[in-house]
């Protein structure tokens, strides 16, 4: 919170009746922040009113001068568990001595700033107990909430924040709710979602568009439950979404739904009935802990018990990790049961409601649809998702957050800029998108959106960028996007500017990357940092494609430093789906012979290996790559890991994967590293900005690293311990290079950046490594490291203003 503005000097005594105008700036709409001032004056013993409005919330105050000093401190500091109070600004104004008490006024619609909304929050213990309590009239109710807990960012379609303005707007409160809404004693004061049996909404159980037996209320939860535990796969509206769920220890029903689903062999997420079901399926940590229970509760990757007879083989296969999360809505609590319930699963799949590759579905008509062939049942209600919202994914990493996914419970709670930007959008990546509005301070981050190859996927983007900027009151001056050619984000980005007549800006991918690392450790970019973008796929001012790039950077621009030195990507996206392609291809530059004792070279069919020697030999097809995602597929493949994928960075965390399951000791030759990469200038390299040292950029050739890795596979060397000395390896250069760029520009802060820094393994290694090198690094924290975060980074380069 800033601190209050000063009050105009007064020689009134603490005894003298004065009367303050506040104004209270923040997320404090949807929180109870009212019903709290209301409180708040009453012990107090002060006269006066409260109201939302379009800045956020109002109050004036009257009462001796001690009391209102006291009120002021407090609304600061004091303020609700979901309030995010950003500033109060209090004002003197004339005593009027009315003597009428305190009051909460109807929400106006003037003001000229803009407030917050709170994100959508999981279920409160108060509620659970309601939930849970037979003699509560709430006993059992799927839709309990109350000012601390439930929906907020999901079902507000406009502001102020009141139930009218809101998906609760056709669900008229019965008396009871009326009475306690209107009640400052109670829990439930002014908080909109308020609702109960008797007023709704409520639950429906169909079995698709035509169902003629469509069961409601206890019956049709009943009925879910029962389907979920004979092997049904039933698909859930949540909050932000629909679900798609089944029994995670029945492997049939895991096996039905990843083929219905088309799902490859990529994880589920699993929804677990307690924290004890948590532990016997993973390892918890503290850190981990808080983030289960906490008022996100996001999906959490922890690492896996080697078996549990909760968990079918298929729900996570291959993988060390299990993505988890606890019950955030009372219908998830009641779907695995309240005590005294039938037995059920203790553990269900919770995957996100769609068909691989459009977005989560939240309408219900578009539900029975979209969802046919997938779902054997639909559990519905009649609460409208105005936005939609997946959830979340995290993991600790080095004992801090890392974000892999920000989504509910984080959006749409907005980062604070080092730097003021003009009102602005900018519209991320292709992949992982998410985008950002922003204005002056403050940046708000889009929910996950998805991976824009879809049309359904294109709609949900427009009406999400619509939907938040008219929450934000951001009316951009600026659209910002990647400089992809063929980016459909960047394509819609050119379409709006022009039909807006506002201009465009576009941003190279990995400068937004280290931008983002940047804005959100609160760097006001007086200092340049080296900047490590390690990613997959991102467009290079030469027409490359850039993934392995060490840059000198600022938000004003960047120097390319060094990057992986370029192979050929064969086929494009060919290469991508097939890693043994990428291996063939890194073989090659390095001078290894395709011997068949290597995995890569046996899997390749004959013909193809002989059509992709001719494809690599004329350079056909094959654009330039430094990407460092390809590198970790290629050794994938090499080691015999992953040679074909099913979901994007698969044979990565598959590489990773097989390290995590060596020891430690087999990346270390006695020199600290097995493998080792080859820095040095690229031919023809361009003198670097400052003299002396090496012409920039320098390249880092992996020849070496490919070499020993073959070398070790055709000995019989365990994929794990290739694995393990490649990480070693990566690490290693990354300290390399730091130091190179350290000893020519003096800089000694590194942003770690790009979305293979979603890898935990390398992630630690390098921060560990480069502190050790007397490094200040930076790493995500608030934002992923992967294109979910590309946004804020490309309002950063783009939108900055002079102060």
């Amino acid at each position: 919170m800033t601190p209050a503005d000063p009050l105009p000097p007064t020689k009134a005594t603490p005894q003298d009746r004065v009367r303050r105008h506040l104004t209270v700036r923040g997320a404090v709409q949807g929180v109870g922040f009212r019903p709290f001032v209301y409180t708040l004056a009453e012990e107090h013993g002060l006269t006066g009113w409260v109201t939302n409005d379009a800045d956020g919330v109002r109050t004036e105050v009257e009462g001796p001068a001690a009391a209102v000093d006291a009120f002021t401190e407090a609304i600061g500091t004091r303020a609700p568990p979901l309030a995010v109070v950003e500033s109060v600004e209090p004002r003197a104004v004339p005593v009027l001595n009315d003597g009428s008490g305190f009051t909460i006024r109807p929400s106006a619609s003037s003001g000229t700033g803009r407030t917050l909304i709170p994100p959508d929050t999981a279920t409160c213990d108060a509620c659970l107990a309601e939930l849970a309590d037979p003699a509560d009239r709430r006993h059992r109710h799927p839709f309990i909430t109350c000012t601390h807990c439930g929906p907020r960012f999901t079902v507000v379609t406009g502001l102020p924040y009141d139930r009218p303005r809101t998906t609760m707007a056709g669900f008229p409160m019965c008396p009871d709710c009326a009475r306690e809404y209107a009640d400052p004693a109670d829990r439930r004061f002014h908080a909109q979602p308020i609702a109960c049996p008797a007023c709704g909404p409520r639950l429906t159980l169909r079995r698709g568009q035509d169902d003629p037996g469509v069961l409601h209320g206890d019956e049709a939860l009943a009925e879910a439950r029962r389907l979920l535990a004979g092997g049904a796969v039933v698909a859930v509206k949540g909050i932000g979404g629909y679900h798609l769920a089944c029994d995670a220890g029945d492997p049939t029903a895991v096996r039905t739904l990843r083929k219905r689903k088309n799902r490859g062999g990529k994880p589920f997420a699993v929804l677990a009935d307690s924290l004890e079901t948590v532990h016997r399926l993973a390892e918890v940590d503290e850190a981990e802990r808080d983030l289960l229970t906490g008022p996100r509760k996001p999906v959490v990757l922890l690492r896996r018990r080697t078996s549990s007879a909760d968990i079918a083989p298929g729900v996570a296969p291959g993988s060390p990790d299990l993505g988890v999360m606890l019950p955030y809505t009372p219908l998830h609590r009641l779907l695995l049961g309240l005590p005294g319930d039938p037995p059920g699963p203790p553990v269900l799949v919770m995957t996100s409601g769609n068909r691989s590759g459009a977005p989560i579905v939240t309408d219900d008509a578009e539900a029975l649809a979209r969802l046919d062939g997938l779902a054997d049942a639909w559990l519905q209600h009649d609460r409208p998702i105005h936005v939609p919202c997946d959830d979340s994914v995290v993991r600790i990493c080095a004992g801090a957050e890392l974000p892999v996914r920000r989504s509910r419970g984080y959006a749409p709670l907005p980062l604070a800029l080092p730097l003021p930007v003009l009102p602005a959008l900018a519209v991320g990546g292709d992949l992982k998108n998410t985008f950002c509005a922003a204005d002056d301070r403050y940046a708000w981050l889009s929910a996950h959106v998805g991976d824009m190859d879809d049309l359904a996927t294109l709609t949900a983007f427009a009406k999400a960028t619509a939907h938040l900027t008219d929450l934000t009151t951001v009316t951009p001056r600026l659209l910002v996007a990647d400089r992809h050619p063929g980016y459909r984000s960047t394509q819609w980005a050119r379409r709006t500017a022009e039909a807006r007549g506002v201009p465009l800006r576009q941003v190279q991918h990995h400068h937004a990357h280290v931008a983002s690392t940047m804005a959100e450790h609160g760097l006001d970019g007086t200092a340049p940092v080296i900047g490590i973008a390690f990613d997959g796929t991102g467009y290079g001012d030469d027409g490359a494609v850039w993934g392995g790039e060490i840059l000198i950077a600022d938000y004003d621009g960047f120097e390319r430093f060094a990057h992986l030195r370029y192979v050929p990507l064969p086929g494009g996206d060919a290469a991508v789906r097939n890693p043994y392609r990428m291996a063939l291809s890194h073989l090659r530059a390095a001078g290894v012979p395709w011997s068949d004792g290597l995995p890569c070279a046996a899997i390749a069919p004959p013909g193809e290996r002989r059509l992709l020697e001719r494809q690599l030999e004329r350079g056909l097809n094959c654009v330039p790559t430094s990407s460092m995602g390809r590198l970790f597929d290629a050794v994938s493949s090499l080691a015999g890991v992953c040679h074909r994928v099913e979901y994007e960075a698969e044979a990565a965390m598959r590489l990773e994967n097989a390290a995590l399951g060596a020891p430690d000791d087999v990346a270390d030759d006695g020199r600290g590293r097995a493998y080792g990469f080859i820095l040095e200038a690229e031919p023809g390299a361009e003198p670097g900005a400052e003299p002396g040292g090496p012409e920039l950029p320098l390249t880092a050739d992996p020849s070496p690293v490919l070499a020993a890795a073959a070398a070790d596979v055709l000995a019989g060397a365990p994929a794990g311990a290739v694995a393990r000395r490649f990480h070693r390896a990566v690490t290693g250069l990354v300290r390399d290079v730091c130091a190179a760029a350290r000893g020519r520009t003096g800089i000694a802060t590194v942003a770690l950046t790009g979305g293979v820094f979603c890898n935990a393994l390398l992630t630690e290694g390098c921060s560990a490594g480069l502190e050790e090198d007397g490094f200040t690094v930076l790493r995500h924290r608030k934002v992923p490291p992967n294109d979910g975060g590309l946004a804020l980074g490309q309002l950063m380069v783009a939108a900055r203003t002079k102060e």
